[in-house]
């Protein structure tokens, strides 16, 4: 979910001269903000259902990004930050804002139409094993170990369970799941890329992203029109779901994950992506009265590892809660 671009940890305060400022505290604890977030981006793929009952797929991505970049946008009037600057940042952003948000959030929307959100939930949870791939492709500074790329053969075989391989994917729409899977590889080119070219501009986190999201919504705003048939009437429901996927999974989102990254480091900040799909399942079942067979969540768990396995690095030190370690620009806003 993110790309890391590692700093120095701040250096101890001088016991002369005046005393530091004391650090303000959020208002909320933090375990309640990771809940949170874990909670939106789980809500995110029934609110991408049900948008998807009153608009074309294309049309849901658009609005989510809409609201998604009003609300970084706003943040950094707030904030009085300003946006990146030079064409060459702005060259590599349209190119991180397509592989990060608009291919896979639009592809996620179409593979809604034919896939419960359930399933579309779980291929999210694939993405660092998509990641751990290309490592093992792709020649890479990052290269795998032995219980990496066990990670990525595990998680690999938990995809297969959940799709029911051994019955022929019966039950599953072959094009939707793919449609899904492709969304969640497309987040990982879309890390390398913002690794290699975006991880060290200059520019802070809050701009660089809203940057990105800007970017991403002229690029639907210029394609919907042309491929999907533009809304005539804006059912409350449909509309007020697209609404919370963007200002709430997209933008607000953003900023609660920074603030977690800030407060407690990269490590226990990213272990929301272990909750969502478990979210987005039960929201699944529970609203939208989705068939959940056996396999789901068997295979849910495998996968899980698996991705959690990925992520290992040797020699990389834990963070303690509440400490920060390194600095860490964030690029892509999760479904």
């Amino acid at each position: 979910m993110t790309s890391v671009a590692a700093s120095a940890p701040p250096a101890a305060a001088s016991t002369a001269g005046p005393s530091p400022e004391p650090v303000r505290r959020p208002l909320l604890d933090w375990r309640i903000r990771f809940g949170a977030l874990s909670l939106v981006w789980g809500f995110s793929f029934l609110f991408i259902k049900v948008g998807n009952e009153a608009f074309a797929p294309l049309y849901v991505t658009l609005g989510r990004m809409l609201f998604g970049t009003a609300v970084l946008l706003v943040t950094l009037v707030v904030k009085r930050e300003r946006l990146p600057r030079g064409a060459r940042v702005w060259g590599h952003l349209a190119v991180a804002a397509f592989f990060l948000n608009a291919l896979p959030f639009s592809l996620f929307a179409y593979a809604e139409l034919t896939i419960p959100s359930t399933l579309a939930g779980i291929c999210n949870a694939a993405s660092p094993l998509w990641g751990m791939l290309l490592a093992v492709v792709v020649v890479s500074d990052d290269r795998p170990t032995r219980q990496r790329v066990a990670g990525l053969g595990l998680g690999f075989i938990g995809v297969l369970i959940v799709l029911g391989a051994w019955q022929g994917f019966s039950g599953q729409d072959p094009l939707g799941t793919a449609l899904a899977l492709i969304a969640s590889a497309s987040y990982a080119v879309g890390w390398q890329y913002v690794r290699r070219t975006l991880s060290d501009t200059g520019h802070s986190h809050l701009s660089m992203s809203g940057g990105q999201l800007l970017l991403g919504t002229v690029q639907l705003a210029l394609v919907a029109p042309v491929f999907a048939p533009t809304p005539t009437s804006f059912p409350v429901l449909p509309l007020l779901s697209v609404l919370a996927l963007g200002a709430l999974g997209t933008g607000v989102a953003f900023l609660v994950q920074y603030g977690l990254v800030d407060e407690v480091g990269p490590t226990t900040a990213m272990m929301v992506t272990y909750f969502v799909p478990v979210i987005a399942t039960t929201a699944g079942v529970a609203i939208l009265g989705e068939h959940l067979t056996w396999n789901t969540p068997v295979g849910a768990v495998i996968v899980l590892i698996g991705a959690a396995l990925t992520q290992r690095r040797p020699g990389a030190s834990r963070t303690p809660s509440g400490g920060r370690s390194r600095t860490v620009r964030i690029h892509r806003t999760s479904s």
